[in-house]
């Protein structure tokens, strides 16, 4: 690149080689860097031909030397060459010039920063400012009428919001209203929409803040946020506080592997000062919400502080019928819609629950571009939102798809013929979620009891899978992880926490699973002998052996009535509970009729109509040695065709049965059954 007279010129290497070769540089500086390459500036000597009077090139300082040494032999001492060393100094002085820079224009940003949002009214910088947001009165309120199924609760609040509207009633009396209120209960039972409710019935405004809104990283801040709120709340005064899950800032103080300087301790206890403390805070009433009560600081819990603890149950079959209204108050209903109905069908679910279960029934209707919601839908949602979406597009084989056969047929006929057990509602091959397949059992009624029986029962029905894999096709799959793992979970929690062990007696042994970071769990946390962790270990096999002994039972002694409806279900894909209960001849009319098989349908099972766990010998009868007719009658079942045919080695001899042949050779056995047995009755009379 050329510059005006007297101007320097960058040149490249080769360059620089033609004119030190011809002679053509008067002097030389040489700059040594900390590298290996140098730096070269060179005067040049004065010619009328060129405006060029100095150049200048980075060259490697080995190739530098070579050609300077080079030269120096040719032409000595014809060239001046001066070597200088760069300050390192130098570039540190650009770098802290930068940064110093740097540094002032962040201080002024945030000086501009700070300045236009105090005119605006923001809050930038303040830390310690409370992060409530407040509802006035005016705003878009929830009233008592959007919240349903929790008559009780709304009876306990209600006193709240009369307070606020006429305090001197209360007053005249001597009566002191609660200064605060917590609401326990599960996830997605209302609380929150209880609280919105509570502060739309009084027409005061309405703080609301989450608990882990009181920790940051800043030790202080914590506590001055409380500060700020209950500040704030005073100058709005009457109002009602609302933090919502609690449990994260007042679990038990000193559990924590913090110790006493934790910041979450002194943001509690700055909210305990607060709550009853010197300062009086009149008409200032605090609601709070967790589904963790038990790992709440006691002193939080104190009357004074929080004086109710108001419980939200799961609503049972009035409360969600009446849910279901109110989230069908904006969808057009078809005529087919009984909201009865889908209540006896959403049991164990909450409110939550329900609002999503309508929701999904309005979006499968526009989907399907139907003009209103059908029974259909809302059956599908349910279905949805239970077992999750269905995936018909995913790619089966054949012999997966008949193991998931026997598999859920399975659970549904050990449910079936044992008591307590819910009612299928639903058989199905189709993958949804992460299953290949589904049983749906729902509940007819809302038991609050749960007997031992009932336990028991549950888990031969979860186990009813992996017997039929294992009696039907003599062999076990890893699809039932869910089921083993669910079992497990129940009979551990009977023996460790329901004192439901013979063996061990009615004694809490506690969680060893539990979290050692919630709460006291770190502080109180049992431990276990080994020979009594033993002795747990060898009770829950013992409970497991023994429920797994009647599944199978129940499934030897049914491989008939198993066939048909596998390969109903093969065919179908889907049978609803009443299309099984009719293959299997059972009568759902009543629950004593579905607890117990008709015995003009199946004569040849008194026992498995009778099975129950009052009596411990049922592992011992299903491993005792069977008598001369009952081999018979084994013998017998063992030759039943397997159906599908293409399935088995010699596919080509088999021939698919008709469902009326299996019937009737299930008839048959009964015969045969009934005739040993009336044989075995007359050679006792005669002894």
């Amino acid at each position: 690149m050329l510059f005006g007279s007297g101007k320097q010129e960058t040149v490249t290497y080769n360059e620089f080689e033609k004119y030190l070769s011809n002679s053509r540089l008067k002097s030389m500086t040489v700059s040594l860097g900390s590298n290996s390459v140098c730096y070269v500036k060179a005067q040049l000597k004065a010619t009328t031909s060129e405006n060029v009077s100095s150049i200048n090139l980075y060259i490697p300082s080995d190739k530098l030397t070579e050609l300077l040494d080079s030269y120096d032999q040719k032409h000595p001492g014809a060239l001046e060459v001066e070597y200088k060393v760069l300050n390192e100094s130098g570039w540190t002085g650009i770098l802290m010039t930068i940064a110093t820079f740097a540094v002032i224009g962040f201080a002024l940003f945030l000086i501009i920063s700070q300045q236009s949002a105090s005119n605006s009214g923001g809050r930038v910088m303040s830390f310690g400012k409370s992060k409530a947001r407040v509802y006035q009165a005016g705003d878009k309120k929830v009233t008592f009428d959007d919240v349903a199924g929790a008559n009780e609760e709304k009876q306990e609040l209600s006193e709240i919001v009369d307070f606020l509207k006429s305090p001197d009633r209360y007053k005249k009396l001597g009566a002191r209203i609660p200064k605060g209120v917590l609401l326990v209960g599960l996830p997605g039972t209302g609380k929150t929409l209880l609280a919105r409710a509570t502060a739309g019935e009084a027409g005061v405004p309405f703080f609301t803040i989450s608990g882990s809104d009181f920790v940051e990283m800043f030790v202080g801040v914590g506590a001055s946020r409380v500060r700020d709120l209950f500040d704030s709340a005073k100058k709005n005064a009457p109002c009602i506080i609302f933090i919502d899950e609690i449990d994260a800032v007042g679990r038990y103080r000193g559990a924590g592997l913090g110790g006493g300087n934790d910041e979450r301790e002194q943001t509690l206890n700055q909210l305990l000062v607060e709550m009853d403390g010197f300062t009086d805070h009149q008409g200032i009433i605090i609601l709070a919400a967790t589904n963790r009560a038990d790992i709440l600081d006691p002193a939080l819990l104190r009357p004074g502080r929080f004086d109710r603890q108001v419980t939200v149950h799961v609503p049972d079959v009035k409360g969600r019928e009446e849910i279901l209204k109110v989230h069908a108050r904006n969808k057009p209903l078809a005529d087919d819609v009984d909201l009865k109905t889908v209540a006896k069908l959403t049991t164990g679910m909450t409110g939550a629950d329900l609002e999503n279960v309508m929701n999904e029934a309005s979006l499968m209707a526009a989907r399907n571009k139907g003009k209103n919601v059908r029974m259909a839908d809302i059956q599908e949602s349910i279905k949805r939102v239970i077992a999750g979406p269905e995936k018909r597009s995913m790619v089966v084989t054949e012999n997966d798809k008949r193991i998931t056969a026997y598999h859920e047929v399975g659970h549904a006929i050990v449910a079936s013929y044992l008591p307590e057990c819910d009612p299928v509602m639903e058989i199905s091959v189709i993958p949804r979620g992460s299953a290949a397949g589904y049983t749906i059992d729902i509940p007819d009624s809302d038991d609050n009891h749960i007997s031992k029986t009932m336990l028991l029962n549950r888990i031969s029905m979860m186990l009813g899978g992996r017997a039929c894999e294992e009696v039907m096709l003599s062999d076990i799959f890893a699809g039932a992880i869910s089921d083993i793992q669910r079992a497990t979970a129940i009979t551990r929690r009977m023996i460790t926490e329901f004192g439901m062990s013979e063996t061990l007696g009615p004694i809490s042994y506690g969680d060893d699973n539990s979290d050692v970071f919630i709460g006291k769990d770190l502080m109180t946390r049992k431990t276990l002998s080994e020979d009594m962790t033993s002795k747990i270990d060898a009770e829950m096999k013992s409970i497991m052996d023994n429920c797994y002994a009647v599944a199978k039972k129940i499934i030897t002694e049914n491989r008939e009535k198993i066939e048909l409806v596998v390969r109903q279900l093969y065919e179908k894909e889907t049978l609803s509970g009443n299309e099984f209960r009719e293959l299997i001849g059972v009568n759902a009319s009543s629950k004593e009729q579905f607890e117990k098989p008709q015995e003009n349908v199946a004569p040849e099972q008194p026992e498995a109509e009778q099975l129950t766990f009052g009596q411990t010998e049922v592992a011992k009868e299903s491993s005792a040695e069977p008598e001369e007719s009952e081999k018979e009658n084994t013998d017998d079942r063992k030759k039943v065709e397997i159906w599908p045919p293409y399935l088995t080695d010699d596919a080509e001899e088999v021939v698919i049965p008709d469902a009326g042949e299996i019937v009737r050779k299930a008839e048959s056995l009964a015969e045969k059954d009934e005739e040993s047995s009336d044989d075995e009755k007359d050679e006792d009379t005669k002894a």
